[in-house]
């Protein structure tokens, strides 16, 4: 890693446990039997511990979404065209796509972010901070330089870093890249020692043929680029995507700056992936949305030992799974902040009621 990174993810340190742990005492004097909440006991103490806070809120929420192209697209691995990243950002910026309506409804504001389109775009809400015109096709070679995806991941913290000033207190991760499911799922490989076969699935639809081709496609990209799996910056340049580095920046800079990060689907939870490889206290920060219906993302949560809080069969992307996440995080603050103890109740037995 270069400097920048280094000194970066030096801030990064683990849970608050001492609020972790008040968190989890007030909690067992709620009005509700020993573990009835389930995983928002957990999520509530999560929070705790990142924020400091027993009764934390998180008023100022973004949704950042990198996009950007992928070179591995002229090997026929998408269902889609390469001009749809574009396309869709319009869709965004308009206001359009679903994760805008569901961020409107979860009161998040989407930040689309220009890291590595394949052509000039602008609009007066696109934040432009492209790092190169998409991947190479990376079945010939390495993705981009390892200065470049140093330089994805830079990009993503100064995004956090960014918003934290105009005071956001918690990010959910989002993207779009023709063609990066093939991507995130190389970068499993080679994080994971996972088979293609059981890290790539359909994508934007793939039928059983392209889907075996597209199973190829990731073998031969593993074999002529020899990813070091004791090296994350290496992997991510070799066979990964300047959006999966971007959320990988979105993650650490979320983490240094004692903010939960909402991780959506496979993409995302590729770059947790190499986020948790360069600080591994990152993933204490890490909240993960759902259980997407990507083949491989099962079992990348699985190595990423997070339990999502929700199972859609959404397999979209966007960020959409984390902004529901969001609701699912404010109802674990609601009950903390909000519901009675036994004692403000006037209610009977340290261990609450007989459950009925």
């Amino acid at each position: 890693m270069n400097s920048f990174l280094e000194q970066y993810v030096e801030r990064i340190t683990g849970l608050d446990i001492e609020a972790s742990r008040a968190e989890a005492a007030h909690i067992g004097n709620l009005t509700v039997p020993p573990g009835a909440l389930g995983k928002l006991e957990s999520l509530a103490i999560q929070l705790a511990g990142i924020t400091g806070q027993i009764k934390p809120s998180f008023d100022k929420r973004e949704v950042i979404v990198m996009a950007a192209d992928h070179g591995v697209c002229e090997e026929g691995v998408s269902a889609f065209p390469q001009e749809v990243t574009s396309q869709m950002i319009f869709n965004f910026l308009s206001g359009g796509a679903a994760v805008n309506v569901l961020s409107r409804q979860a009161g998040a504001e989407v930040v689309c972010v220009d890291i590595g389109v394949n052509n000039d775009i602008s609009h007066p809400n696109l934040v432009s901070r492209k790092v190169r015109f998409g991947t190479a096709n990376m079945a010939k070679g390495p993705a981009m330089t390892r200065e470049e995806a140093e330089q994805s991941i830079e990009t993503g913290i100064r995004i956090v870093e960014e918003a934290v000033q105009r005071g956001v207190s918690v990010f959910v991760t989002g993207e779009m890249g023709i063609g990066n499911t093939t991507a995130s799922a190389a970068v499993m490989c080679a994080l994971t020692n996972t088979k293609p076969h059981e890290a790539a699935g359909r994508g934007t639809g793939l039928d059983d043929e392209r889907l075996k081709h597209k199973i190829a496609v990731i073998e031969k990209v593993l074999n002529v680029n020899v990813p070091d799996a004791a090296d994350p910056i290496d992997v991510l340049a070799k066979v990964g995507g300047l959006e999966i580095g971007g959320l990988t920046g979105v993650i650490l800079g979320a983490a240094a700056n004692r903010c939960p990060v909402v991780i959506d689907g496979f993409i995302s939870s590729a770059a947790a992936l190499l986020a948790r490889a360069i600080c591994p206290e990152s993933a204490e920060f890490m909240v993960a949305s759902h259980a997407s219906h990507e083949q491989g993302h099962r079992l990348l949560l699985q190595a990423l030992d997070l339990r999502p809080g929700l199972d859609l069969d959404m397999r979209i992307g966007e960020g959409t799974g984390g902004v529901l996440q969001l609701m699912l995080i404010d109802s674990a603050c609601r009950i903390v902040s909000e519901m009675a103890t036994f004692e403000s109740a006037g209610i009977s037995g340290s261990e609450g009621p007989e459950q009925s």
